[in-house]
This record gives structure tokens, C-alpha cells and sequence, in this order.
């Protein structure tokens, strides 16, 4: 495949918002008669994120980093590749001032995507469970790099964050440049998706956002693990322990970027269509689960042929489970803004998608970064029905 349209990304579910494909393509009403009012009542409060489920409390701060050593591909007259990181970690003590979930502009400029039922200011008002800048508790902690799908940031993955990091684990999720509808930069500076036009309009083959953030996230470990860490708590992360999760086209970036870096120790995608294959030596080894949707898309034989393929070439541990009722956002904070704002939901209610991706995901990075038994991966359990373990 050499060019990619909105139709085609709605179909393999990779490089679309597919929040907004959710709105466009659900049933629509009656028309409404003559004179009737079409505004839609948006809620004044903010919506809050479910609570994190480990023993930690979280700490969160905000690293702007530029790679100058390359040209961005979007923007080649741009100074620099820019990446905005959020860390999120486990936090001595919960003082400090609460965490923003988003700028006023990044939020007004998704919620223009998501339709007239949705406020950027009352989405900017996310309540989060992490505190800004608190020390972080003591200890040697597993790394795990988040990279969101195309045209969202990474504060769509906070929930999923600030559970990893309730657990033990620092959490770095990386907003790529120009990739995502609106990223703000120091200084007041947004960075709107020249790429989102570019893989639309101009040919430009998914494989460019995958290779891209491939050495993105090779620039981010450079800059946290490196010998010149821009964290000054950076002694508290392992760089012997060190994995990557990604949403649609983020998680096919994680297979991608463990061939390209071999510090990065395991990879799950969810629920993104692979745009690259993997060499004949697959992942050397090294683990990758696949989490999708459990419809036409992602089992087995499915219209995404790039999972089977990439199932085939997994040569270490794996996993391929889907989730019943799911969507394509189901894996991000998607089914809690959904709510929050009436937009349609999937069959899986909000807080079994938040529920679920965070057993599912943690019980990995618990098996294979620290070690620890997790039977949850091992099949289907009572307490978990939407989970299908596929083995094709």
C-alpha cells in the first residue's frame, strides 16, 4: 500500500482518530424539525480519570527535548526534531500541585475534531491522579515508553500512565512533532499535524510515522538513560529494564523501534495496523503482545492481514488477545471522554476499557521486565470475559 486516505485509515484503524470516525459514522438522528434547536448541552464539570490501582502515589513532570542531529520529516526547515515527554512515576509523597491534563489549545483543537457536544476547556480540565514535580520514591524502576496514535498526543494515554506508574514503573509518553492536531510547545509555540496532510494528500507511506518514531524514542532513551540524563531524578530508572506500549500506529511503532534499539526489552501494540515487517530474525527473541479489537479488523484472518504476518515472524514470547465489545479507541482515555461528553460509546462500557488495558498491559511489563508471574496471560479467566486469547 503506497498512499493512505482517510477511507483506508479509518479501515485499518492506524492513522486515524478514531474517536472522530466514531462520531461521524454513528447513526444519525432524525432530522430535527424546523425552527428545533441543534445545539448540543456540553457538562460544565471536567471529567476525572479512574484512579490508579497500585500503592504509589504519582508524580508527573514535563520534558521539552529537541533532537537537532536530524531533520524533522514533516518540517525540514524546523530546528530540530521536537518531542514533548511526560514522566510519570512513583512519587514519595503526594504533595506538590496537581497535574494538567492537557493545555487549553491542545484540548480546543481535538475537541473541534470530536464535534459541537465537546469543550476544550472543560476537556483541559481532566482531573489526573499525579502531582507536579514530587520526588520520586526510592527505589530501581522498570522504563516504559508510550507513543500515541496518529493525530492525538500522549496525555490520551494518561490513564494507562499514571497506572503503570502507581505500580512501580516510570513512564515516559512522547508526543511526536507535527504528528498530532495540536502539541504546545515552551514558549506558547503549537505544533499542528502537517503529517496528518502529507500521509492524506500526498502519498506518503505509514512507514515514515513508524521509522520516525522509531528514533524518536532512541533519542528520548539517549536522553534519560544516556550519560547526560535531562531528568535530574534520572538515577532512579533501570536501563536494564526497559519496554514500549503504543496506540494504532504508536504500537506499531514499538515493534519498529525494538528492531531498530535493542535496549527496549518487550513491545505491545494496541490495536495498530503494522506498516512495516519484521527482518527474518523477527524480535531476537525478545517478547511483543498484540492488543485489539475482537471484530473483522484483528482476528485471526482479519482485514488487517499486517497482524497475521507480524504473528508469524514473532520468534520470542507472544501473545494475541482481543477484547470483545472494543473499539479502536478503547485503549486510550478514548471511552472516558466519550462518556464524559455523550459522544457514542462501544459495547465495552468505559470502565472495563480502562480496567482491562491496564491488566492486560501491566501483567505484561510485570511478567517481563520484573519477573513476576502473572497468570492473567497464561488464557481466558472468569473474571475477564471480554478477553479472547487468539492463537492462530
Amino acid at each position: 500500500m503506497t498512499r493512505l486516505t482517510r477511507a483506508v485509515a479509518a479501515t485499518v484503524l492506524s492513522c486515524s482518530l478514531a474517536l472522530t470516525a466514531g462520531v461521524a459514522t454513528a447513526a444519525a438522528p432524525d432530522a430535527p424539525a424546523p425552527g428545533a434547536s441543534t445545539a448540543v448541552a456540553q457538562p460544565a464539570r471536567p471529567a476525572a480519570l479512574p484512579a490508579p490501582t497500585g500503592p504509589h502515589a504519582v508524580g508527573s513532570t514535563v520534558l521539552p527535548l529537541v533532537d537537532r542531529s536530524r531533520t524533522d520529516p514533516w518540517v525540514p526547515t524546523a530546528d530540530g526534531r521536537a518531542l514533548m515527554v511526560t514522566l510519570h512515576y512513583p512519587a514519595a509523597r503526594s504533595g506538590g500541585s496537581p497535574a494538567p491534563y492537557a493545555t487549553r489549545e491542545e484540548a480546543r483543537l481535538l475537541a473541534e475534531q470530536l464535534g459541537p457536544g465537546v469543550s476544550g476547556d472543560v476537556l483541559a480540565r481532566t482531573r489526573t491522579h499525579s502531582r507536579t514535580d514530587v520526588r520520586p520514591a526510592p527505589g530501581h524502576r522498570p522504563l516504559v515508553l508510550l507513543s500515541p496514535g496518529f493525530s492525538v498526543s500522549r496525555w490520551t494515554l494518561t490513564s494507562l500512565a499514571e497506572d503503570l506508574a502507581s505500580r512501580g514503573y516510570v513512564v515516559a509518553s512522547v508526543d511526536h512533532a507535527y504528528e498530532s492536531y495540536g502539541i504546545s510547545l515552551p514558549g506558547g509555540r503549537t505544533l499542528t499535524c502537517v503529517a496528518c496532510t502529507a500521509l492524506d494528500e500526498g502519498g506518503v507511506h505509514g512507514s515514515v510515522v513508524t521509522t520516525t518514531r522509531a528514533a524518536d524514542m532512541r533519542y528520548v532513551l539517549d536522553r534519560l538513560v544516556g550519560p547526560r540524563s535531562v531528568w535530574r531524578y534520572a538515577d532512579v530508572i533501570d536501563a536494564r529494564r526497559i519496554g514500549m506500549a503504543g496506540h494504532s500506529i504508536g504500537g506499531a511503532s514499538a515493534a519498529t523501534a525494538m528492531v531498530a534499539d535493542r535496549r527496549i526489552d518487550a513491545g505491545i501494540n494496541m490495536d495498530g495496523a503494522f506498516w512495516e515487517d519484521l527482518p527474518a530474525e523477527g524480535l531476537r527473541g525478545r517478547p511483543f503482545m498484540m492488543l485489539g479489537t475482537h471484530d473483522e479488523t484483528h482476528l485471526p484472518g482479519g482485514t488487517d492481514t499486517s497482524w497475521d504476518r507480524t504473528w508469524s515472524a514473532l520468534d520470542g514470547w507472544k501473545r494475541w488477545i482481543t477484547l470483545a465489545g472494543s473499539d479502536h479507541f478503547s485503549f486510550s482515555d478514548g471511552p472516558v471522554i466519550s462518556r464524559h461528553f455523550g459522544l457514542p460509546e462501544p459495547g465495552l462500557p468505559a470502565d472495563r476499557a480502562v480496567a482491562l488495558t491496564r491488566t492486560y498491559v501491566s501483567a505484561f511489563f510485570d511478567r517481563h521486565l520484573r519477573g513476576l508471574p502473572r497468570p492473567v496471560l497464561n488464557g481466558p479467566t472468569a473474571a475477564d470475559p471480554e478477553a479472547h486469547f487468539q492463537n492462530p
